[in-house]
């Protein structure tokens, strides 16, 4: 068994034991999931991506100035890349690493790139990146940019968040630079069209999660049996994604039995927000130092870009 569904099924045993239960976001992406996710970022309900990337288009050649040139420019989480054209456009890396823990996704997506950037060195990394791993040698002795897009670190909790981006420095290595995307804190009204879209995009993404255990897993869930549910956890700051069981419902997994009552949910993703401060607060506890920051007009999302910086003794 691959060291990959390895980690899907312990994870999905632990979290489906747990109560309340949980499942990590990270496997909502395999490539059915992927590709759902890529066609919710071009619904005019989900805001995070067509506002990032205007954001960027514009800031590209303060970015391009602040960071310099020659750096490889290193993605978390890739996906399709789309945002990551205007950098590859703009910046001149000395090469692109895209890193996605969906292999099949990655290896098409980054034929494409090849295509479309054939002077730039392209080494596709397959990896969960919130768990470690190594850069390609290839870019041993290039400084990095890191690019972390997306609001991608809303997912996480506040303590893994600052785990996170502390990882994130150690694989980067000394004298990074980290480009990151970050969701501000905004009304409901907009908050919750882009987390449970009407035309059902959001939802069939998180039940494909069931799809996924069923097909990988050997799982006997009736898809039937469960609806998806976006909420606001006002205490936290963030959209909460469940699926909630309809009904009393009993299924094996891998030779396991488990059990939902009706109205339990297994939660499956957190989007956390933050205000500007509470935003490089997290940065600074990650071990980066913001030093410049866009916006879109109406203050809904920014773009960092922060230095690695090493830990400072209080006075």
């Amino acid at each position: 068994m691959a060291d990959a569904t390895i980690a899907f099924r312990n994870d999905v045993f632990e979290g489906l034991t747990r109560n309340p239960k949980v499942i990590p976001a990270r496997w909502l992406y395999d490539h059915r999931g992927s590709a759902l996710f890529e066609a919710i970022t071009l619904l005019p309900e989900y805001y995070p991506t067509r506002i990032e990337r205007s954001i960027l288009a514009s800031a590209l050649p303060a970015i391009s100035a602040i960071a310099g040139p020659a750096r490889a420019l290193v993605e978390f989480g890739s996906g399709s890349s789309a945002k990551t054209r205007l950098l590859l456009a703009d910046i001149e890396p000395s090469a692109y690493v895209p890193i996605d823990i969906s292999g099949e996704f990655l290896r098409d997506t980054t034929a494409g790139l090849s295509r479309a950037f054939p002077t730039v060195p392209i080494y596709p990394t397959e990896a969960d990146f919130t768990r470690p791993f190594a850069l390609p040698k290839q870019i041993a002795r290039s400084p990095r940019l890191g690019f972390f897009p997306g609001s991608t670190i809303g997912n996480l909790t506040v303590h893994a968040a600052v785990d996170l981006l502390r990882a994130l420095a150690g694989t980067l290595g000394a004298g990074s630079m980290l480009l990151i995307g970050i969701d501000r804190i905004k009304g409901q009204e907009v908050l919750l069209p882009a987390y449970d879209d009407p035309q059902g995009l959001t939802a069939a993404f998180n039940l494909n999660l069931l799809h996924r255990i069923n097909r990988e897993l050997g799982g006997s869930i009736p898809l039937g049996a469960f609806r998806h549910v976006a909420r606001w956890n006002d205490a936290e700051f963030r959209i909460e994604m469940h699926l909630e069981a309809i009904r009393d419902v009993r299924f094996d997994v891998g030779g396991r039995a488990f059990f939902l009552a009706e109205g339990e949910t297994i939660h499956t993703e957190n989007s956390l927000k933050y205000g500007r401060g509470e935003a490089f607060i997290l940065l600074r506890a990650g071990g980066w130092k913001p030093v410049a920051e866009w916006t879109d007009d109406a203050g809904l999302f920014s773009v960092v870009l922060a230095e690695q910086e090493p830990p400072q003794a209080a006075p």
